[in-house]
């Protein structure tokens, strides 16, 4: 019965303001949705730095008139090297088809390069990655060789702008957060004051603290689950449309965004709504509003 009689005012509470309730709820899902592409571009940037860091290569560009004794010793170097994993040579045919694949989209930019300027190279897999400043250092004024470049050093800047990208989605969530707090607390407060009457009577007849306020911090509770959904919902429709869809072509360029990442956001974005809104809500019935 106690139950029924407060889910019923929740549902009255709710109606009663039903504007601030929908302006609550929209604040909710837009905080949450930043908050939710914050936390997906945090797992996918770690995402992106170990697919790459595991497929990063030492690129060593031989002069082009490099004698074939002379590659062939560079090669062999490469490979008793103790940074190097694998050691793969690529010719001047090989490098053009790489180039030709690489830039497939830009036929003018393909069309304006001479394949023979296209230098022959060794592409060197690392035991490790960040070994490769020693490896460089060994090679780049040997003899036959042109340049010696780390491909982690030109992504690097790509992961920086990542970076900066998930810490102001996670600012900006947080703006958003507290934004909603402040609705959610200011919504709390013309709720109770409505129903002053109400709480001053079920005071009067022996009504316990919790049985007062439970109506009021499910309401907030409410609609904070209900923006999580929403938000969850713009996040999908993200994947489905943006990731997957329209901008598929840029985003194979890196590793998917796996759908496991995506449903965890769920429980996530939900609890994590529930509980700040029913502790804003229990705090501003505590210290503001004398029930």
């Amino acid at each position: 019965m106690r139950a029924k009689y407060v889910m019923s005012e929740v549902f009255l509470g709710l109606w009663r303001n039903i504007s601030m309730t929908v302006a609550m709820i929209i604040t909710m899902a837009v905080s949450l949705t930043m908050l939710g592409a914050g936390l997906l571009l945090y797992n996918q940037v770690d995402v992106i730095e170990e697919y790459y860091q595991t497929n990063l290569e030492v690129v060593i560009y031989l002069d082009r008139d490099v004698t074939e004794e002379v590659t062939a010793q560079i090669e062999s170097d490469l490979k008793s090297n103790q940074y190097v994993a694998q050691v793969e040579y690529e010719s001047q045919d090989k490098a053009w088809e790489r180039f030709q694949e690489t830039f497939k989209e830009s036929e003018e930019l393909v069309a304006t390069v001479n394949p023979e300027v296209l230098p022959a190279a060794f592409r060197v897999k690392m035991k490790d990655i960040n070994d490769a400043d020693a490896l460089i250092g060994e090679f780049v004024d040997r003899e036959g060789v042109y340049q010696a470049t780390n491909q982690k050093d030109i992504l690097q800047q790509v992961f920086d702008i990542l970076g900066g990208a998930q810490r102001l989605t996670l600012i900006v969530a947080l703006v958003q957060g507290v934004a909603a707090l402040m609705l959610v607390a200011n919504t709390i407060q013309v709720a109770a004051y409505s129903r002053r009457r109400e709480v001053a009577i079920m005071k009067l007849v022996g009504a316990p603290n919790w049985f007062v306020q439970a109506p009021f911090v499910m309401e907030a509770v409410f609609a904070g689950v209900i923006g999580a959904l929403f938000a969850f919902g713009t996040l999908i429709a993200a994947k489905v449309f943006v990731i997957d869809g329209q901008f598929s072509d840029l985003f194979n360029l890196m590793p998917p965004v796996e759908w496991n990442s995506v449903l965890l956001l769920l429980p996530i974005l939900a609890g994590i709504s529930a509980v700040i809104s029913a502790v804003t809500a229990w705090i501003t019935l505590r210290f503001n509003i004398k029930v």
